[in-house]
């Protein structure tokens, strides 16, 4: 095995100049790499065979930076995620029309494109493409494109409408997205190919149309039932009032901060309303997340909090009844502290047969947290049980809000009366007003199954 481990590295394009012994590295590097690995996998699952759309405009591609976001896009490419890169031009068409002395034109943040702008707009999505399609083209040894065969593929995917006269200003050849060759764009994909689209529309008569990116890239997104839209911009997500970067919203609650226009950073105006239509219209996530992030893209998809902000329809944060589907997601909480012994040990059959009596919490389709409600009904009592949340999650207050849950549930019953088992969170529940109680105090089935040995503490709480 050693022999074959040490020709695969003389044979690999990316080990050739390694040196014979790497550089040691730390246990704790080391040990975080492994974590990293491990708590991306989940995500490489889920992602893997999934459309992603990449928005960006044509700063990016004039930035230096720009080649690790194509390391990036390569990297996605090669998880199996299924891309559609979309680009614009802007700053590349303002040197173009600077350099021949042609004047600028916008309305309502919008170019108005005439015919010597148009020609401009077309020399400069000539050449941003160009780049793209060059850098995604390369396979350096040493690089983290080595070995990448990428196949970049861009046409004529749009058809295009005159956007007409908008508030008094004809607007000329800037269009709007009439039709999407989905068909076109879904065998690409599934020949392995980047699909590029520039922000040019063509019209059954034979015109183009000058498109804009956020436009191109939502419709786009939404028509090709994408799972992510993502943003590349100058800032790294939204923040509210007093600046606090925000790592999740739901469409609702970006649209009240909309409302509030002066307060939002100028890209954020312009990208957030596009992420909203998104996601409002079947794609399951968009993201905004700032291109001067190295590594940004990576971040945002394969940690639990990102760099940026995520936007779905609804929130991402919710709790619910649990199914038979949610077995596994709850061992994975509860089986850690079952080995601890802070939760009795229940068998997976056992917690199958009793899992309409258990509620979830859930987050971004994940199972962070989880509790039960027994119900002793004939003396109107009810235990808390198997109350549970992801580590990752402890100081965001879910423990508290399935506690809620049950208390409503357990009113709705009828009961007068919660208590809980517990022997090493007895502060916990005294924070919320739970009380010392004792064994006699328990359900007379409870304490016939009461566990001597364990030696649980009685805790107590009256619904009102």
């Amino acid at each position: 095995m050693a022999t074959y481990n040490r020709a695969a590295r003389r044979n690999s394009p990316t080990m050739s100049r390694a040196p014979e012994v790497p550089p040691p590295a730390s246990s704790a590097t080391m040990r975080a790499f492994v974590h990293w690995i491990r708590a991306a996998a989940p995500y490489v699952h889920a992602f893997r065979g999934k459309t992603f759309v990449i928005a960006f405009g044509g700063e990016v591609v004039a930035d230096d930076s720009f080649l690790g976001v194509v390391h990036d896009i390569n990297l996605l490419v090669s998880l199996g995620i299924r891309l559609v890169v979309v680009h614009g031009c802007r700053p590349q068409v303002e040197a173009i029309l600077k350099q021949q002395s042609i004047p600028s034109r916008y309305a309502h943040g919008v170019r108005v494109t005439d015919v010597d702008a148009m020609d401009c707009v077309l020399e400069a999505a000539g050449q941003v493409r160009a780049r793209i399609e060059a850098l995604l083209s390369l396979g350096l040894a040493g690089s983290p494109m080595a070995g990448a065969r990428n196949r970049v593929s861009a046409g004529n995917y749009l058809t295009a409408k005159p956007m007409g006269i908008v508030d008094g200003v004809d607007m000329q050849l800037t269009g709007e997205v009439r039709r999407i060759d989905t068909e076109a764009i879904q065998q690409r994909l599934d020949d392995g190919d980047i699909v590029l689209i520039s922000p040019l529309g063509y019209s059954q008569t034979g015109e183009i149309f000058n498109l804009t990116v956020e436009e191109v890239a939502t419709q786009v997104a939404v028509r090709m039932n994408a799972q992510k839209l993502i943003f590349l911009m100058e800032t790294d997500g939204v923040r509210n009032g007093r600046r606090q970067l925000l790592s999740d919203l739901s469409t609702r609650e970006a649209e009240a901060l909309l409302s509030k226009p002066a307060k939002l950073a100028p890209d954020v105006r312009l990208f957030l309303p596009a992420a909203i239509r998104a996601c409002d219209n079947g794609v399951k996530r968009a993201h905004l997340i700032s291109r001067h992030h190295d590594g940004a893209l990576l971040l945002e998809l394969f940690t639990r909090d990102g760099v940026g902000t995520m936007l779905a329809a609804t929130a991402l944060a919710n709790i619910r009844n649990a199914t038979i589907d949610d077995a596994g997601g709850i061992i994975s909480i509860i089986e850690p502290l079952e080995e601890q012994g802070v939760l009795v040990r229940r068998s997976r059959e056992r917690l199958e047969s009793e899992i309409e009596r258990f509620i979830v919490a859930e987050y971004d389709n994940h199972i962070i947290g989880c509790a039960a409600l027994y119900a002793f009904s004939d003396e109107r009592v009810g235990e808390l049980a198997a109350l549970a949340v992801h580590p990752d999650f402890q100081r965001e207050g879910y423990g508290e809000a399935l506690l809620q849950e049950i208390e409503q549930r357990a009113r709705k019953l009828r009961l007068q009366k919660l208590f809980v088992l517990t022997t090493k969170t007895a502060h916990w529940f005294l924070e919320r007003g739970f009380r010392t109680g004792t064994i006699a105090d328990l359900p007379q089935q409870k304490q016939s199954l009461y566990n001597y040995r364990r030696k649980s503490q009685v805790y107590q709480k009256p619904l009102q």
